[in-house]
């Protein structure tokens, strides 16, 4: 294990802001990971954990601790005892669309809306990443991870992960306990591709047999393109934390306040059932019925051109930038419609 001081962390991150991390350690092995949580112990350093970068705005004074960046590999796949499922145990290290890639290689079902995510296998069940109607709480049967409290290496089986909409243990009640090694899923062999949304019902029109996962993976990975949400190379749209904002999910009363408020500047509000009596909004839709189009521009921040949801780096940006622009949306928004949008990226060193 090698301790580098003084690393910039914004070439790091798809936003590409932020300053230094005081010390930082990549780690490929799960003794290696141990090793560095002790030397962040014994130095009384604050420690963080850096996947891909991918949902992540870092303040500009960088971070004052250890970073450590799990390089964990490795994807193996197994056939489960019931013979209808493939378990897969992949490497926190992974990118995550190199593993939805190889499950629909193999013909497993389960994961195939999240194509072109951008991110480390780690990341997943930390925000329950989902998209399109998937979320990777369905598939995920387990999780490996380092129990800082405890110093022990622990396996958490799904019910323990405290999975919700965008949510779990990782980021909440057990904030900053657990370092991620390797995530297990069950994946669905030879099942049906999920076709949950409209606009991936779109892609696929007047077909009589039903798309294959691989037309999915690449319908989601061209509609997320579309969007600016797939990493392309030299394209600034792309120069984001991905969605900014979650959909607000809102119980009867608050979505009927909601839609009165709209209905009275001649707006329908879309939205889709979400769990049990409460209903998901779209927070695009807010943030541009606010004030704030696609393509508006603050300084060296602004918003896609493609995806309201997306603020982007415009070339220069620095994380102050990027945090007075998420302030004036989410001021906009609730003036607009009394809802304050919550942000989605973890935010380091604020």
């Amino acid at each position: 294990m090698t301790i580098q001081e003084n690393i910039p962390l914004a070439p790091l991150t798809t936003l590409q802001v932020g300053g230094k991390a005081r010390y930082f350690a990549e780690l490929k092995r799960e003794d290696e990971v141990r090793e560095a949580a002790q030397f962040a112990k014994t130095r009384d350093l604050p420690l963080f954990v850096l996947g891909g970068g991918s949902n992540l705005v870092v303040a500009d004074s960088g971070w004052p601790g250890l970073v450590l960046r799990i390089a964990i590999g490795g994807i193996t796949s197994s056939n489960a005892n019931d013979g209808k499922a493939v378990l897969f145990s992949v490497g926190a290290g992974v990118n995550w669309d190199d593993f939805v890639a190889q499950a629909v290689v193999q013909n497993c079902a389960g994961v195939e809306c999240l194509s072109g995510i951008p991110g480390s296998v780690g990341g997943t069940p930390v925000q329950n990443v989902g998209a399109y109607g998937q979320e990777v709480a369905n598939t995920i049967e387990s999780v490996r991870a380092l129990d800082l409290k405890d110093d022990r290496t622990v396996v958490l089986p799904k019910p323990a992960c405290g999975f919700r909409y965008r949510a779990s243990i990782f980021n909440t009640t057990e904030r900053g306990r657990y370092i991620i090694l390797r995530v297990n899923y069950r994946l669905k062999r030879g099942g049906a591709p999920s076709l949950k949304y409209a606009d991936l019902q779109e892609q696929f029109p007047d077909r009589k047999a039903p798309p294959s996962l691989a037309e999915v993976r690449e319908a989601v990975r061209a509609i997320r393109r579309s969007k600016g949400m797939l990493i392309v190379p030299g394209d600034d749209d792309c120069r984001s934390a991905g969605s900014f904002f979650k959909n607000p999910v809102l119980g009867d009363a608050e979505f009927k306040a909601l839609a009165e408020r709209a209905a009275a500047k001649g707006l329908e509000i879309p939205s889709y059932p979400a769990l049990h009596a409460q209903r998901k909004v779209s927070a695009a839709w807010l943030v541009e019925h606010s004030g704030f189009s696609k393509g508006y521009a603050a300084g060296a921040a602004g918003i896609s051109h493609k995806h309201a949801l997306a603020l982007i780096n415009r070339g220069d940006a620095k994380a102050s930038d990027i945090v007075g622009l998420k302030d004036a949306i989410q001021k906009g928004v609730q003036e607009a419609w009394n809802i304050l949008l919550e942000p989605e990226p973890v935010f380091v060193g604020f």
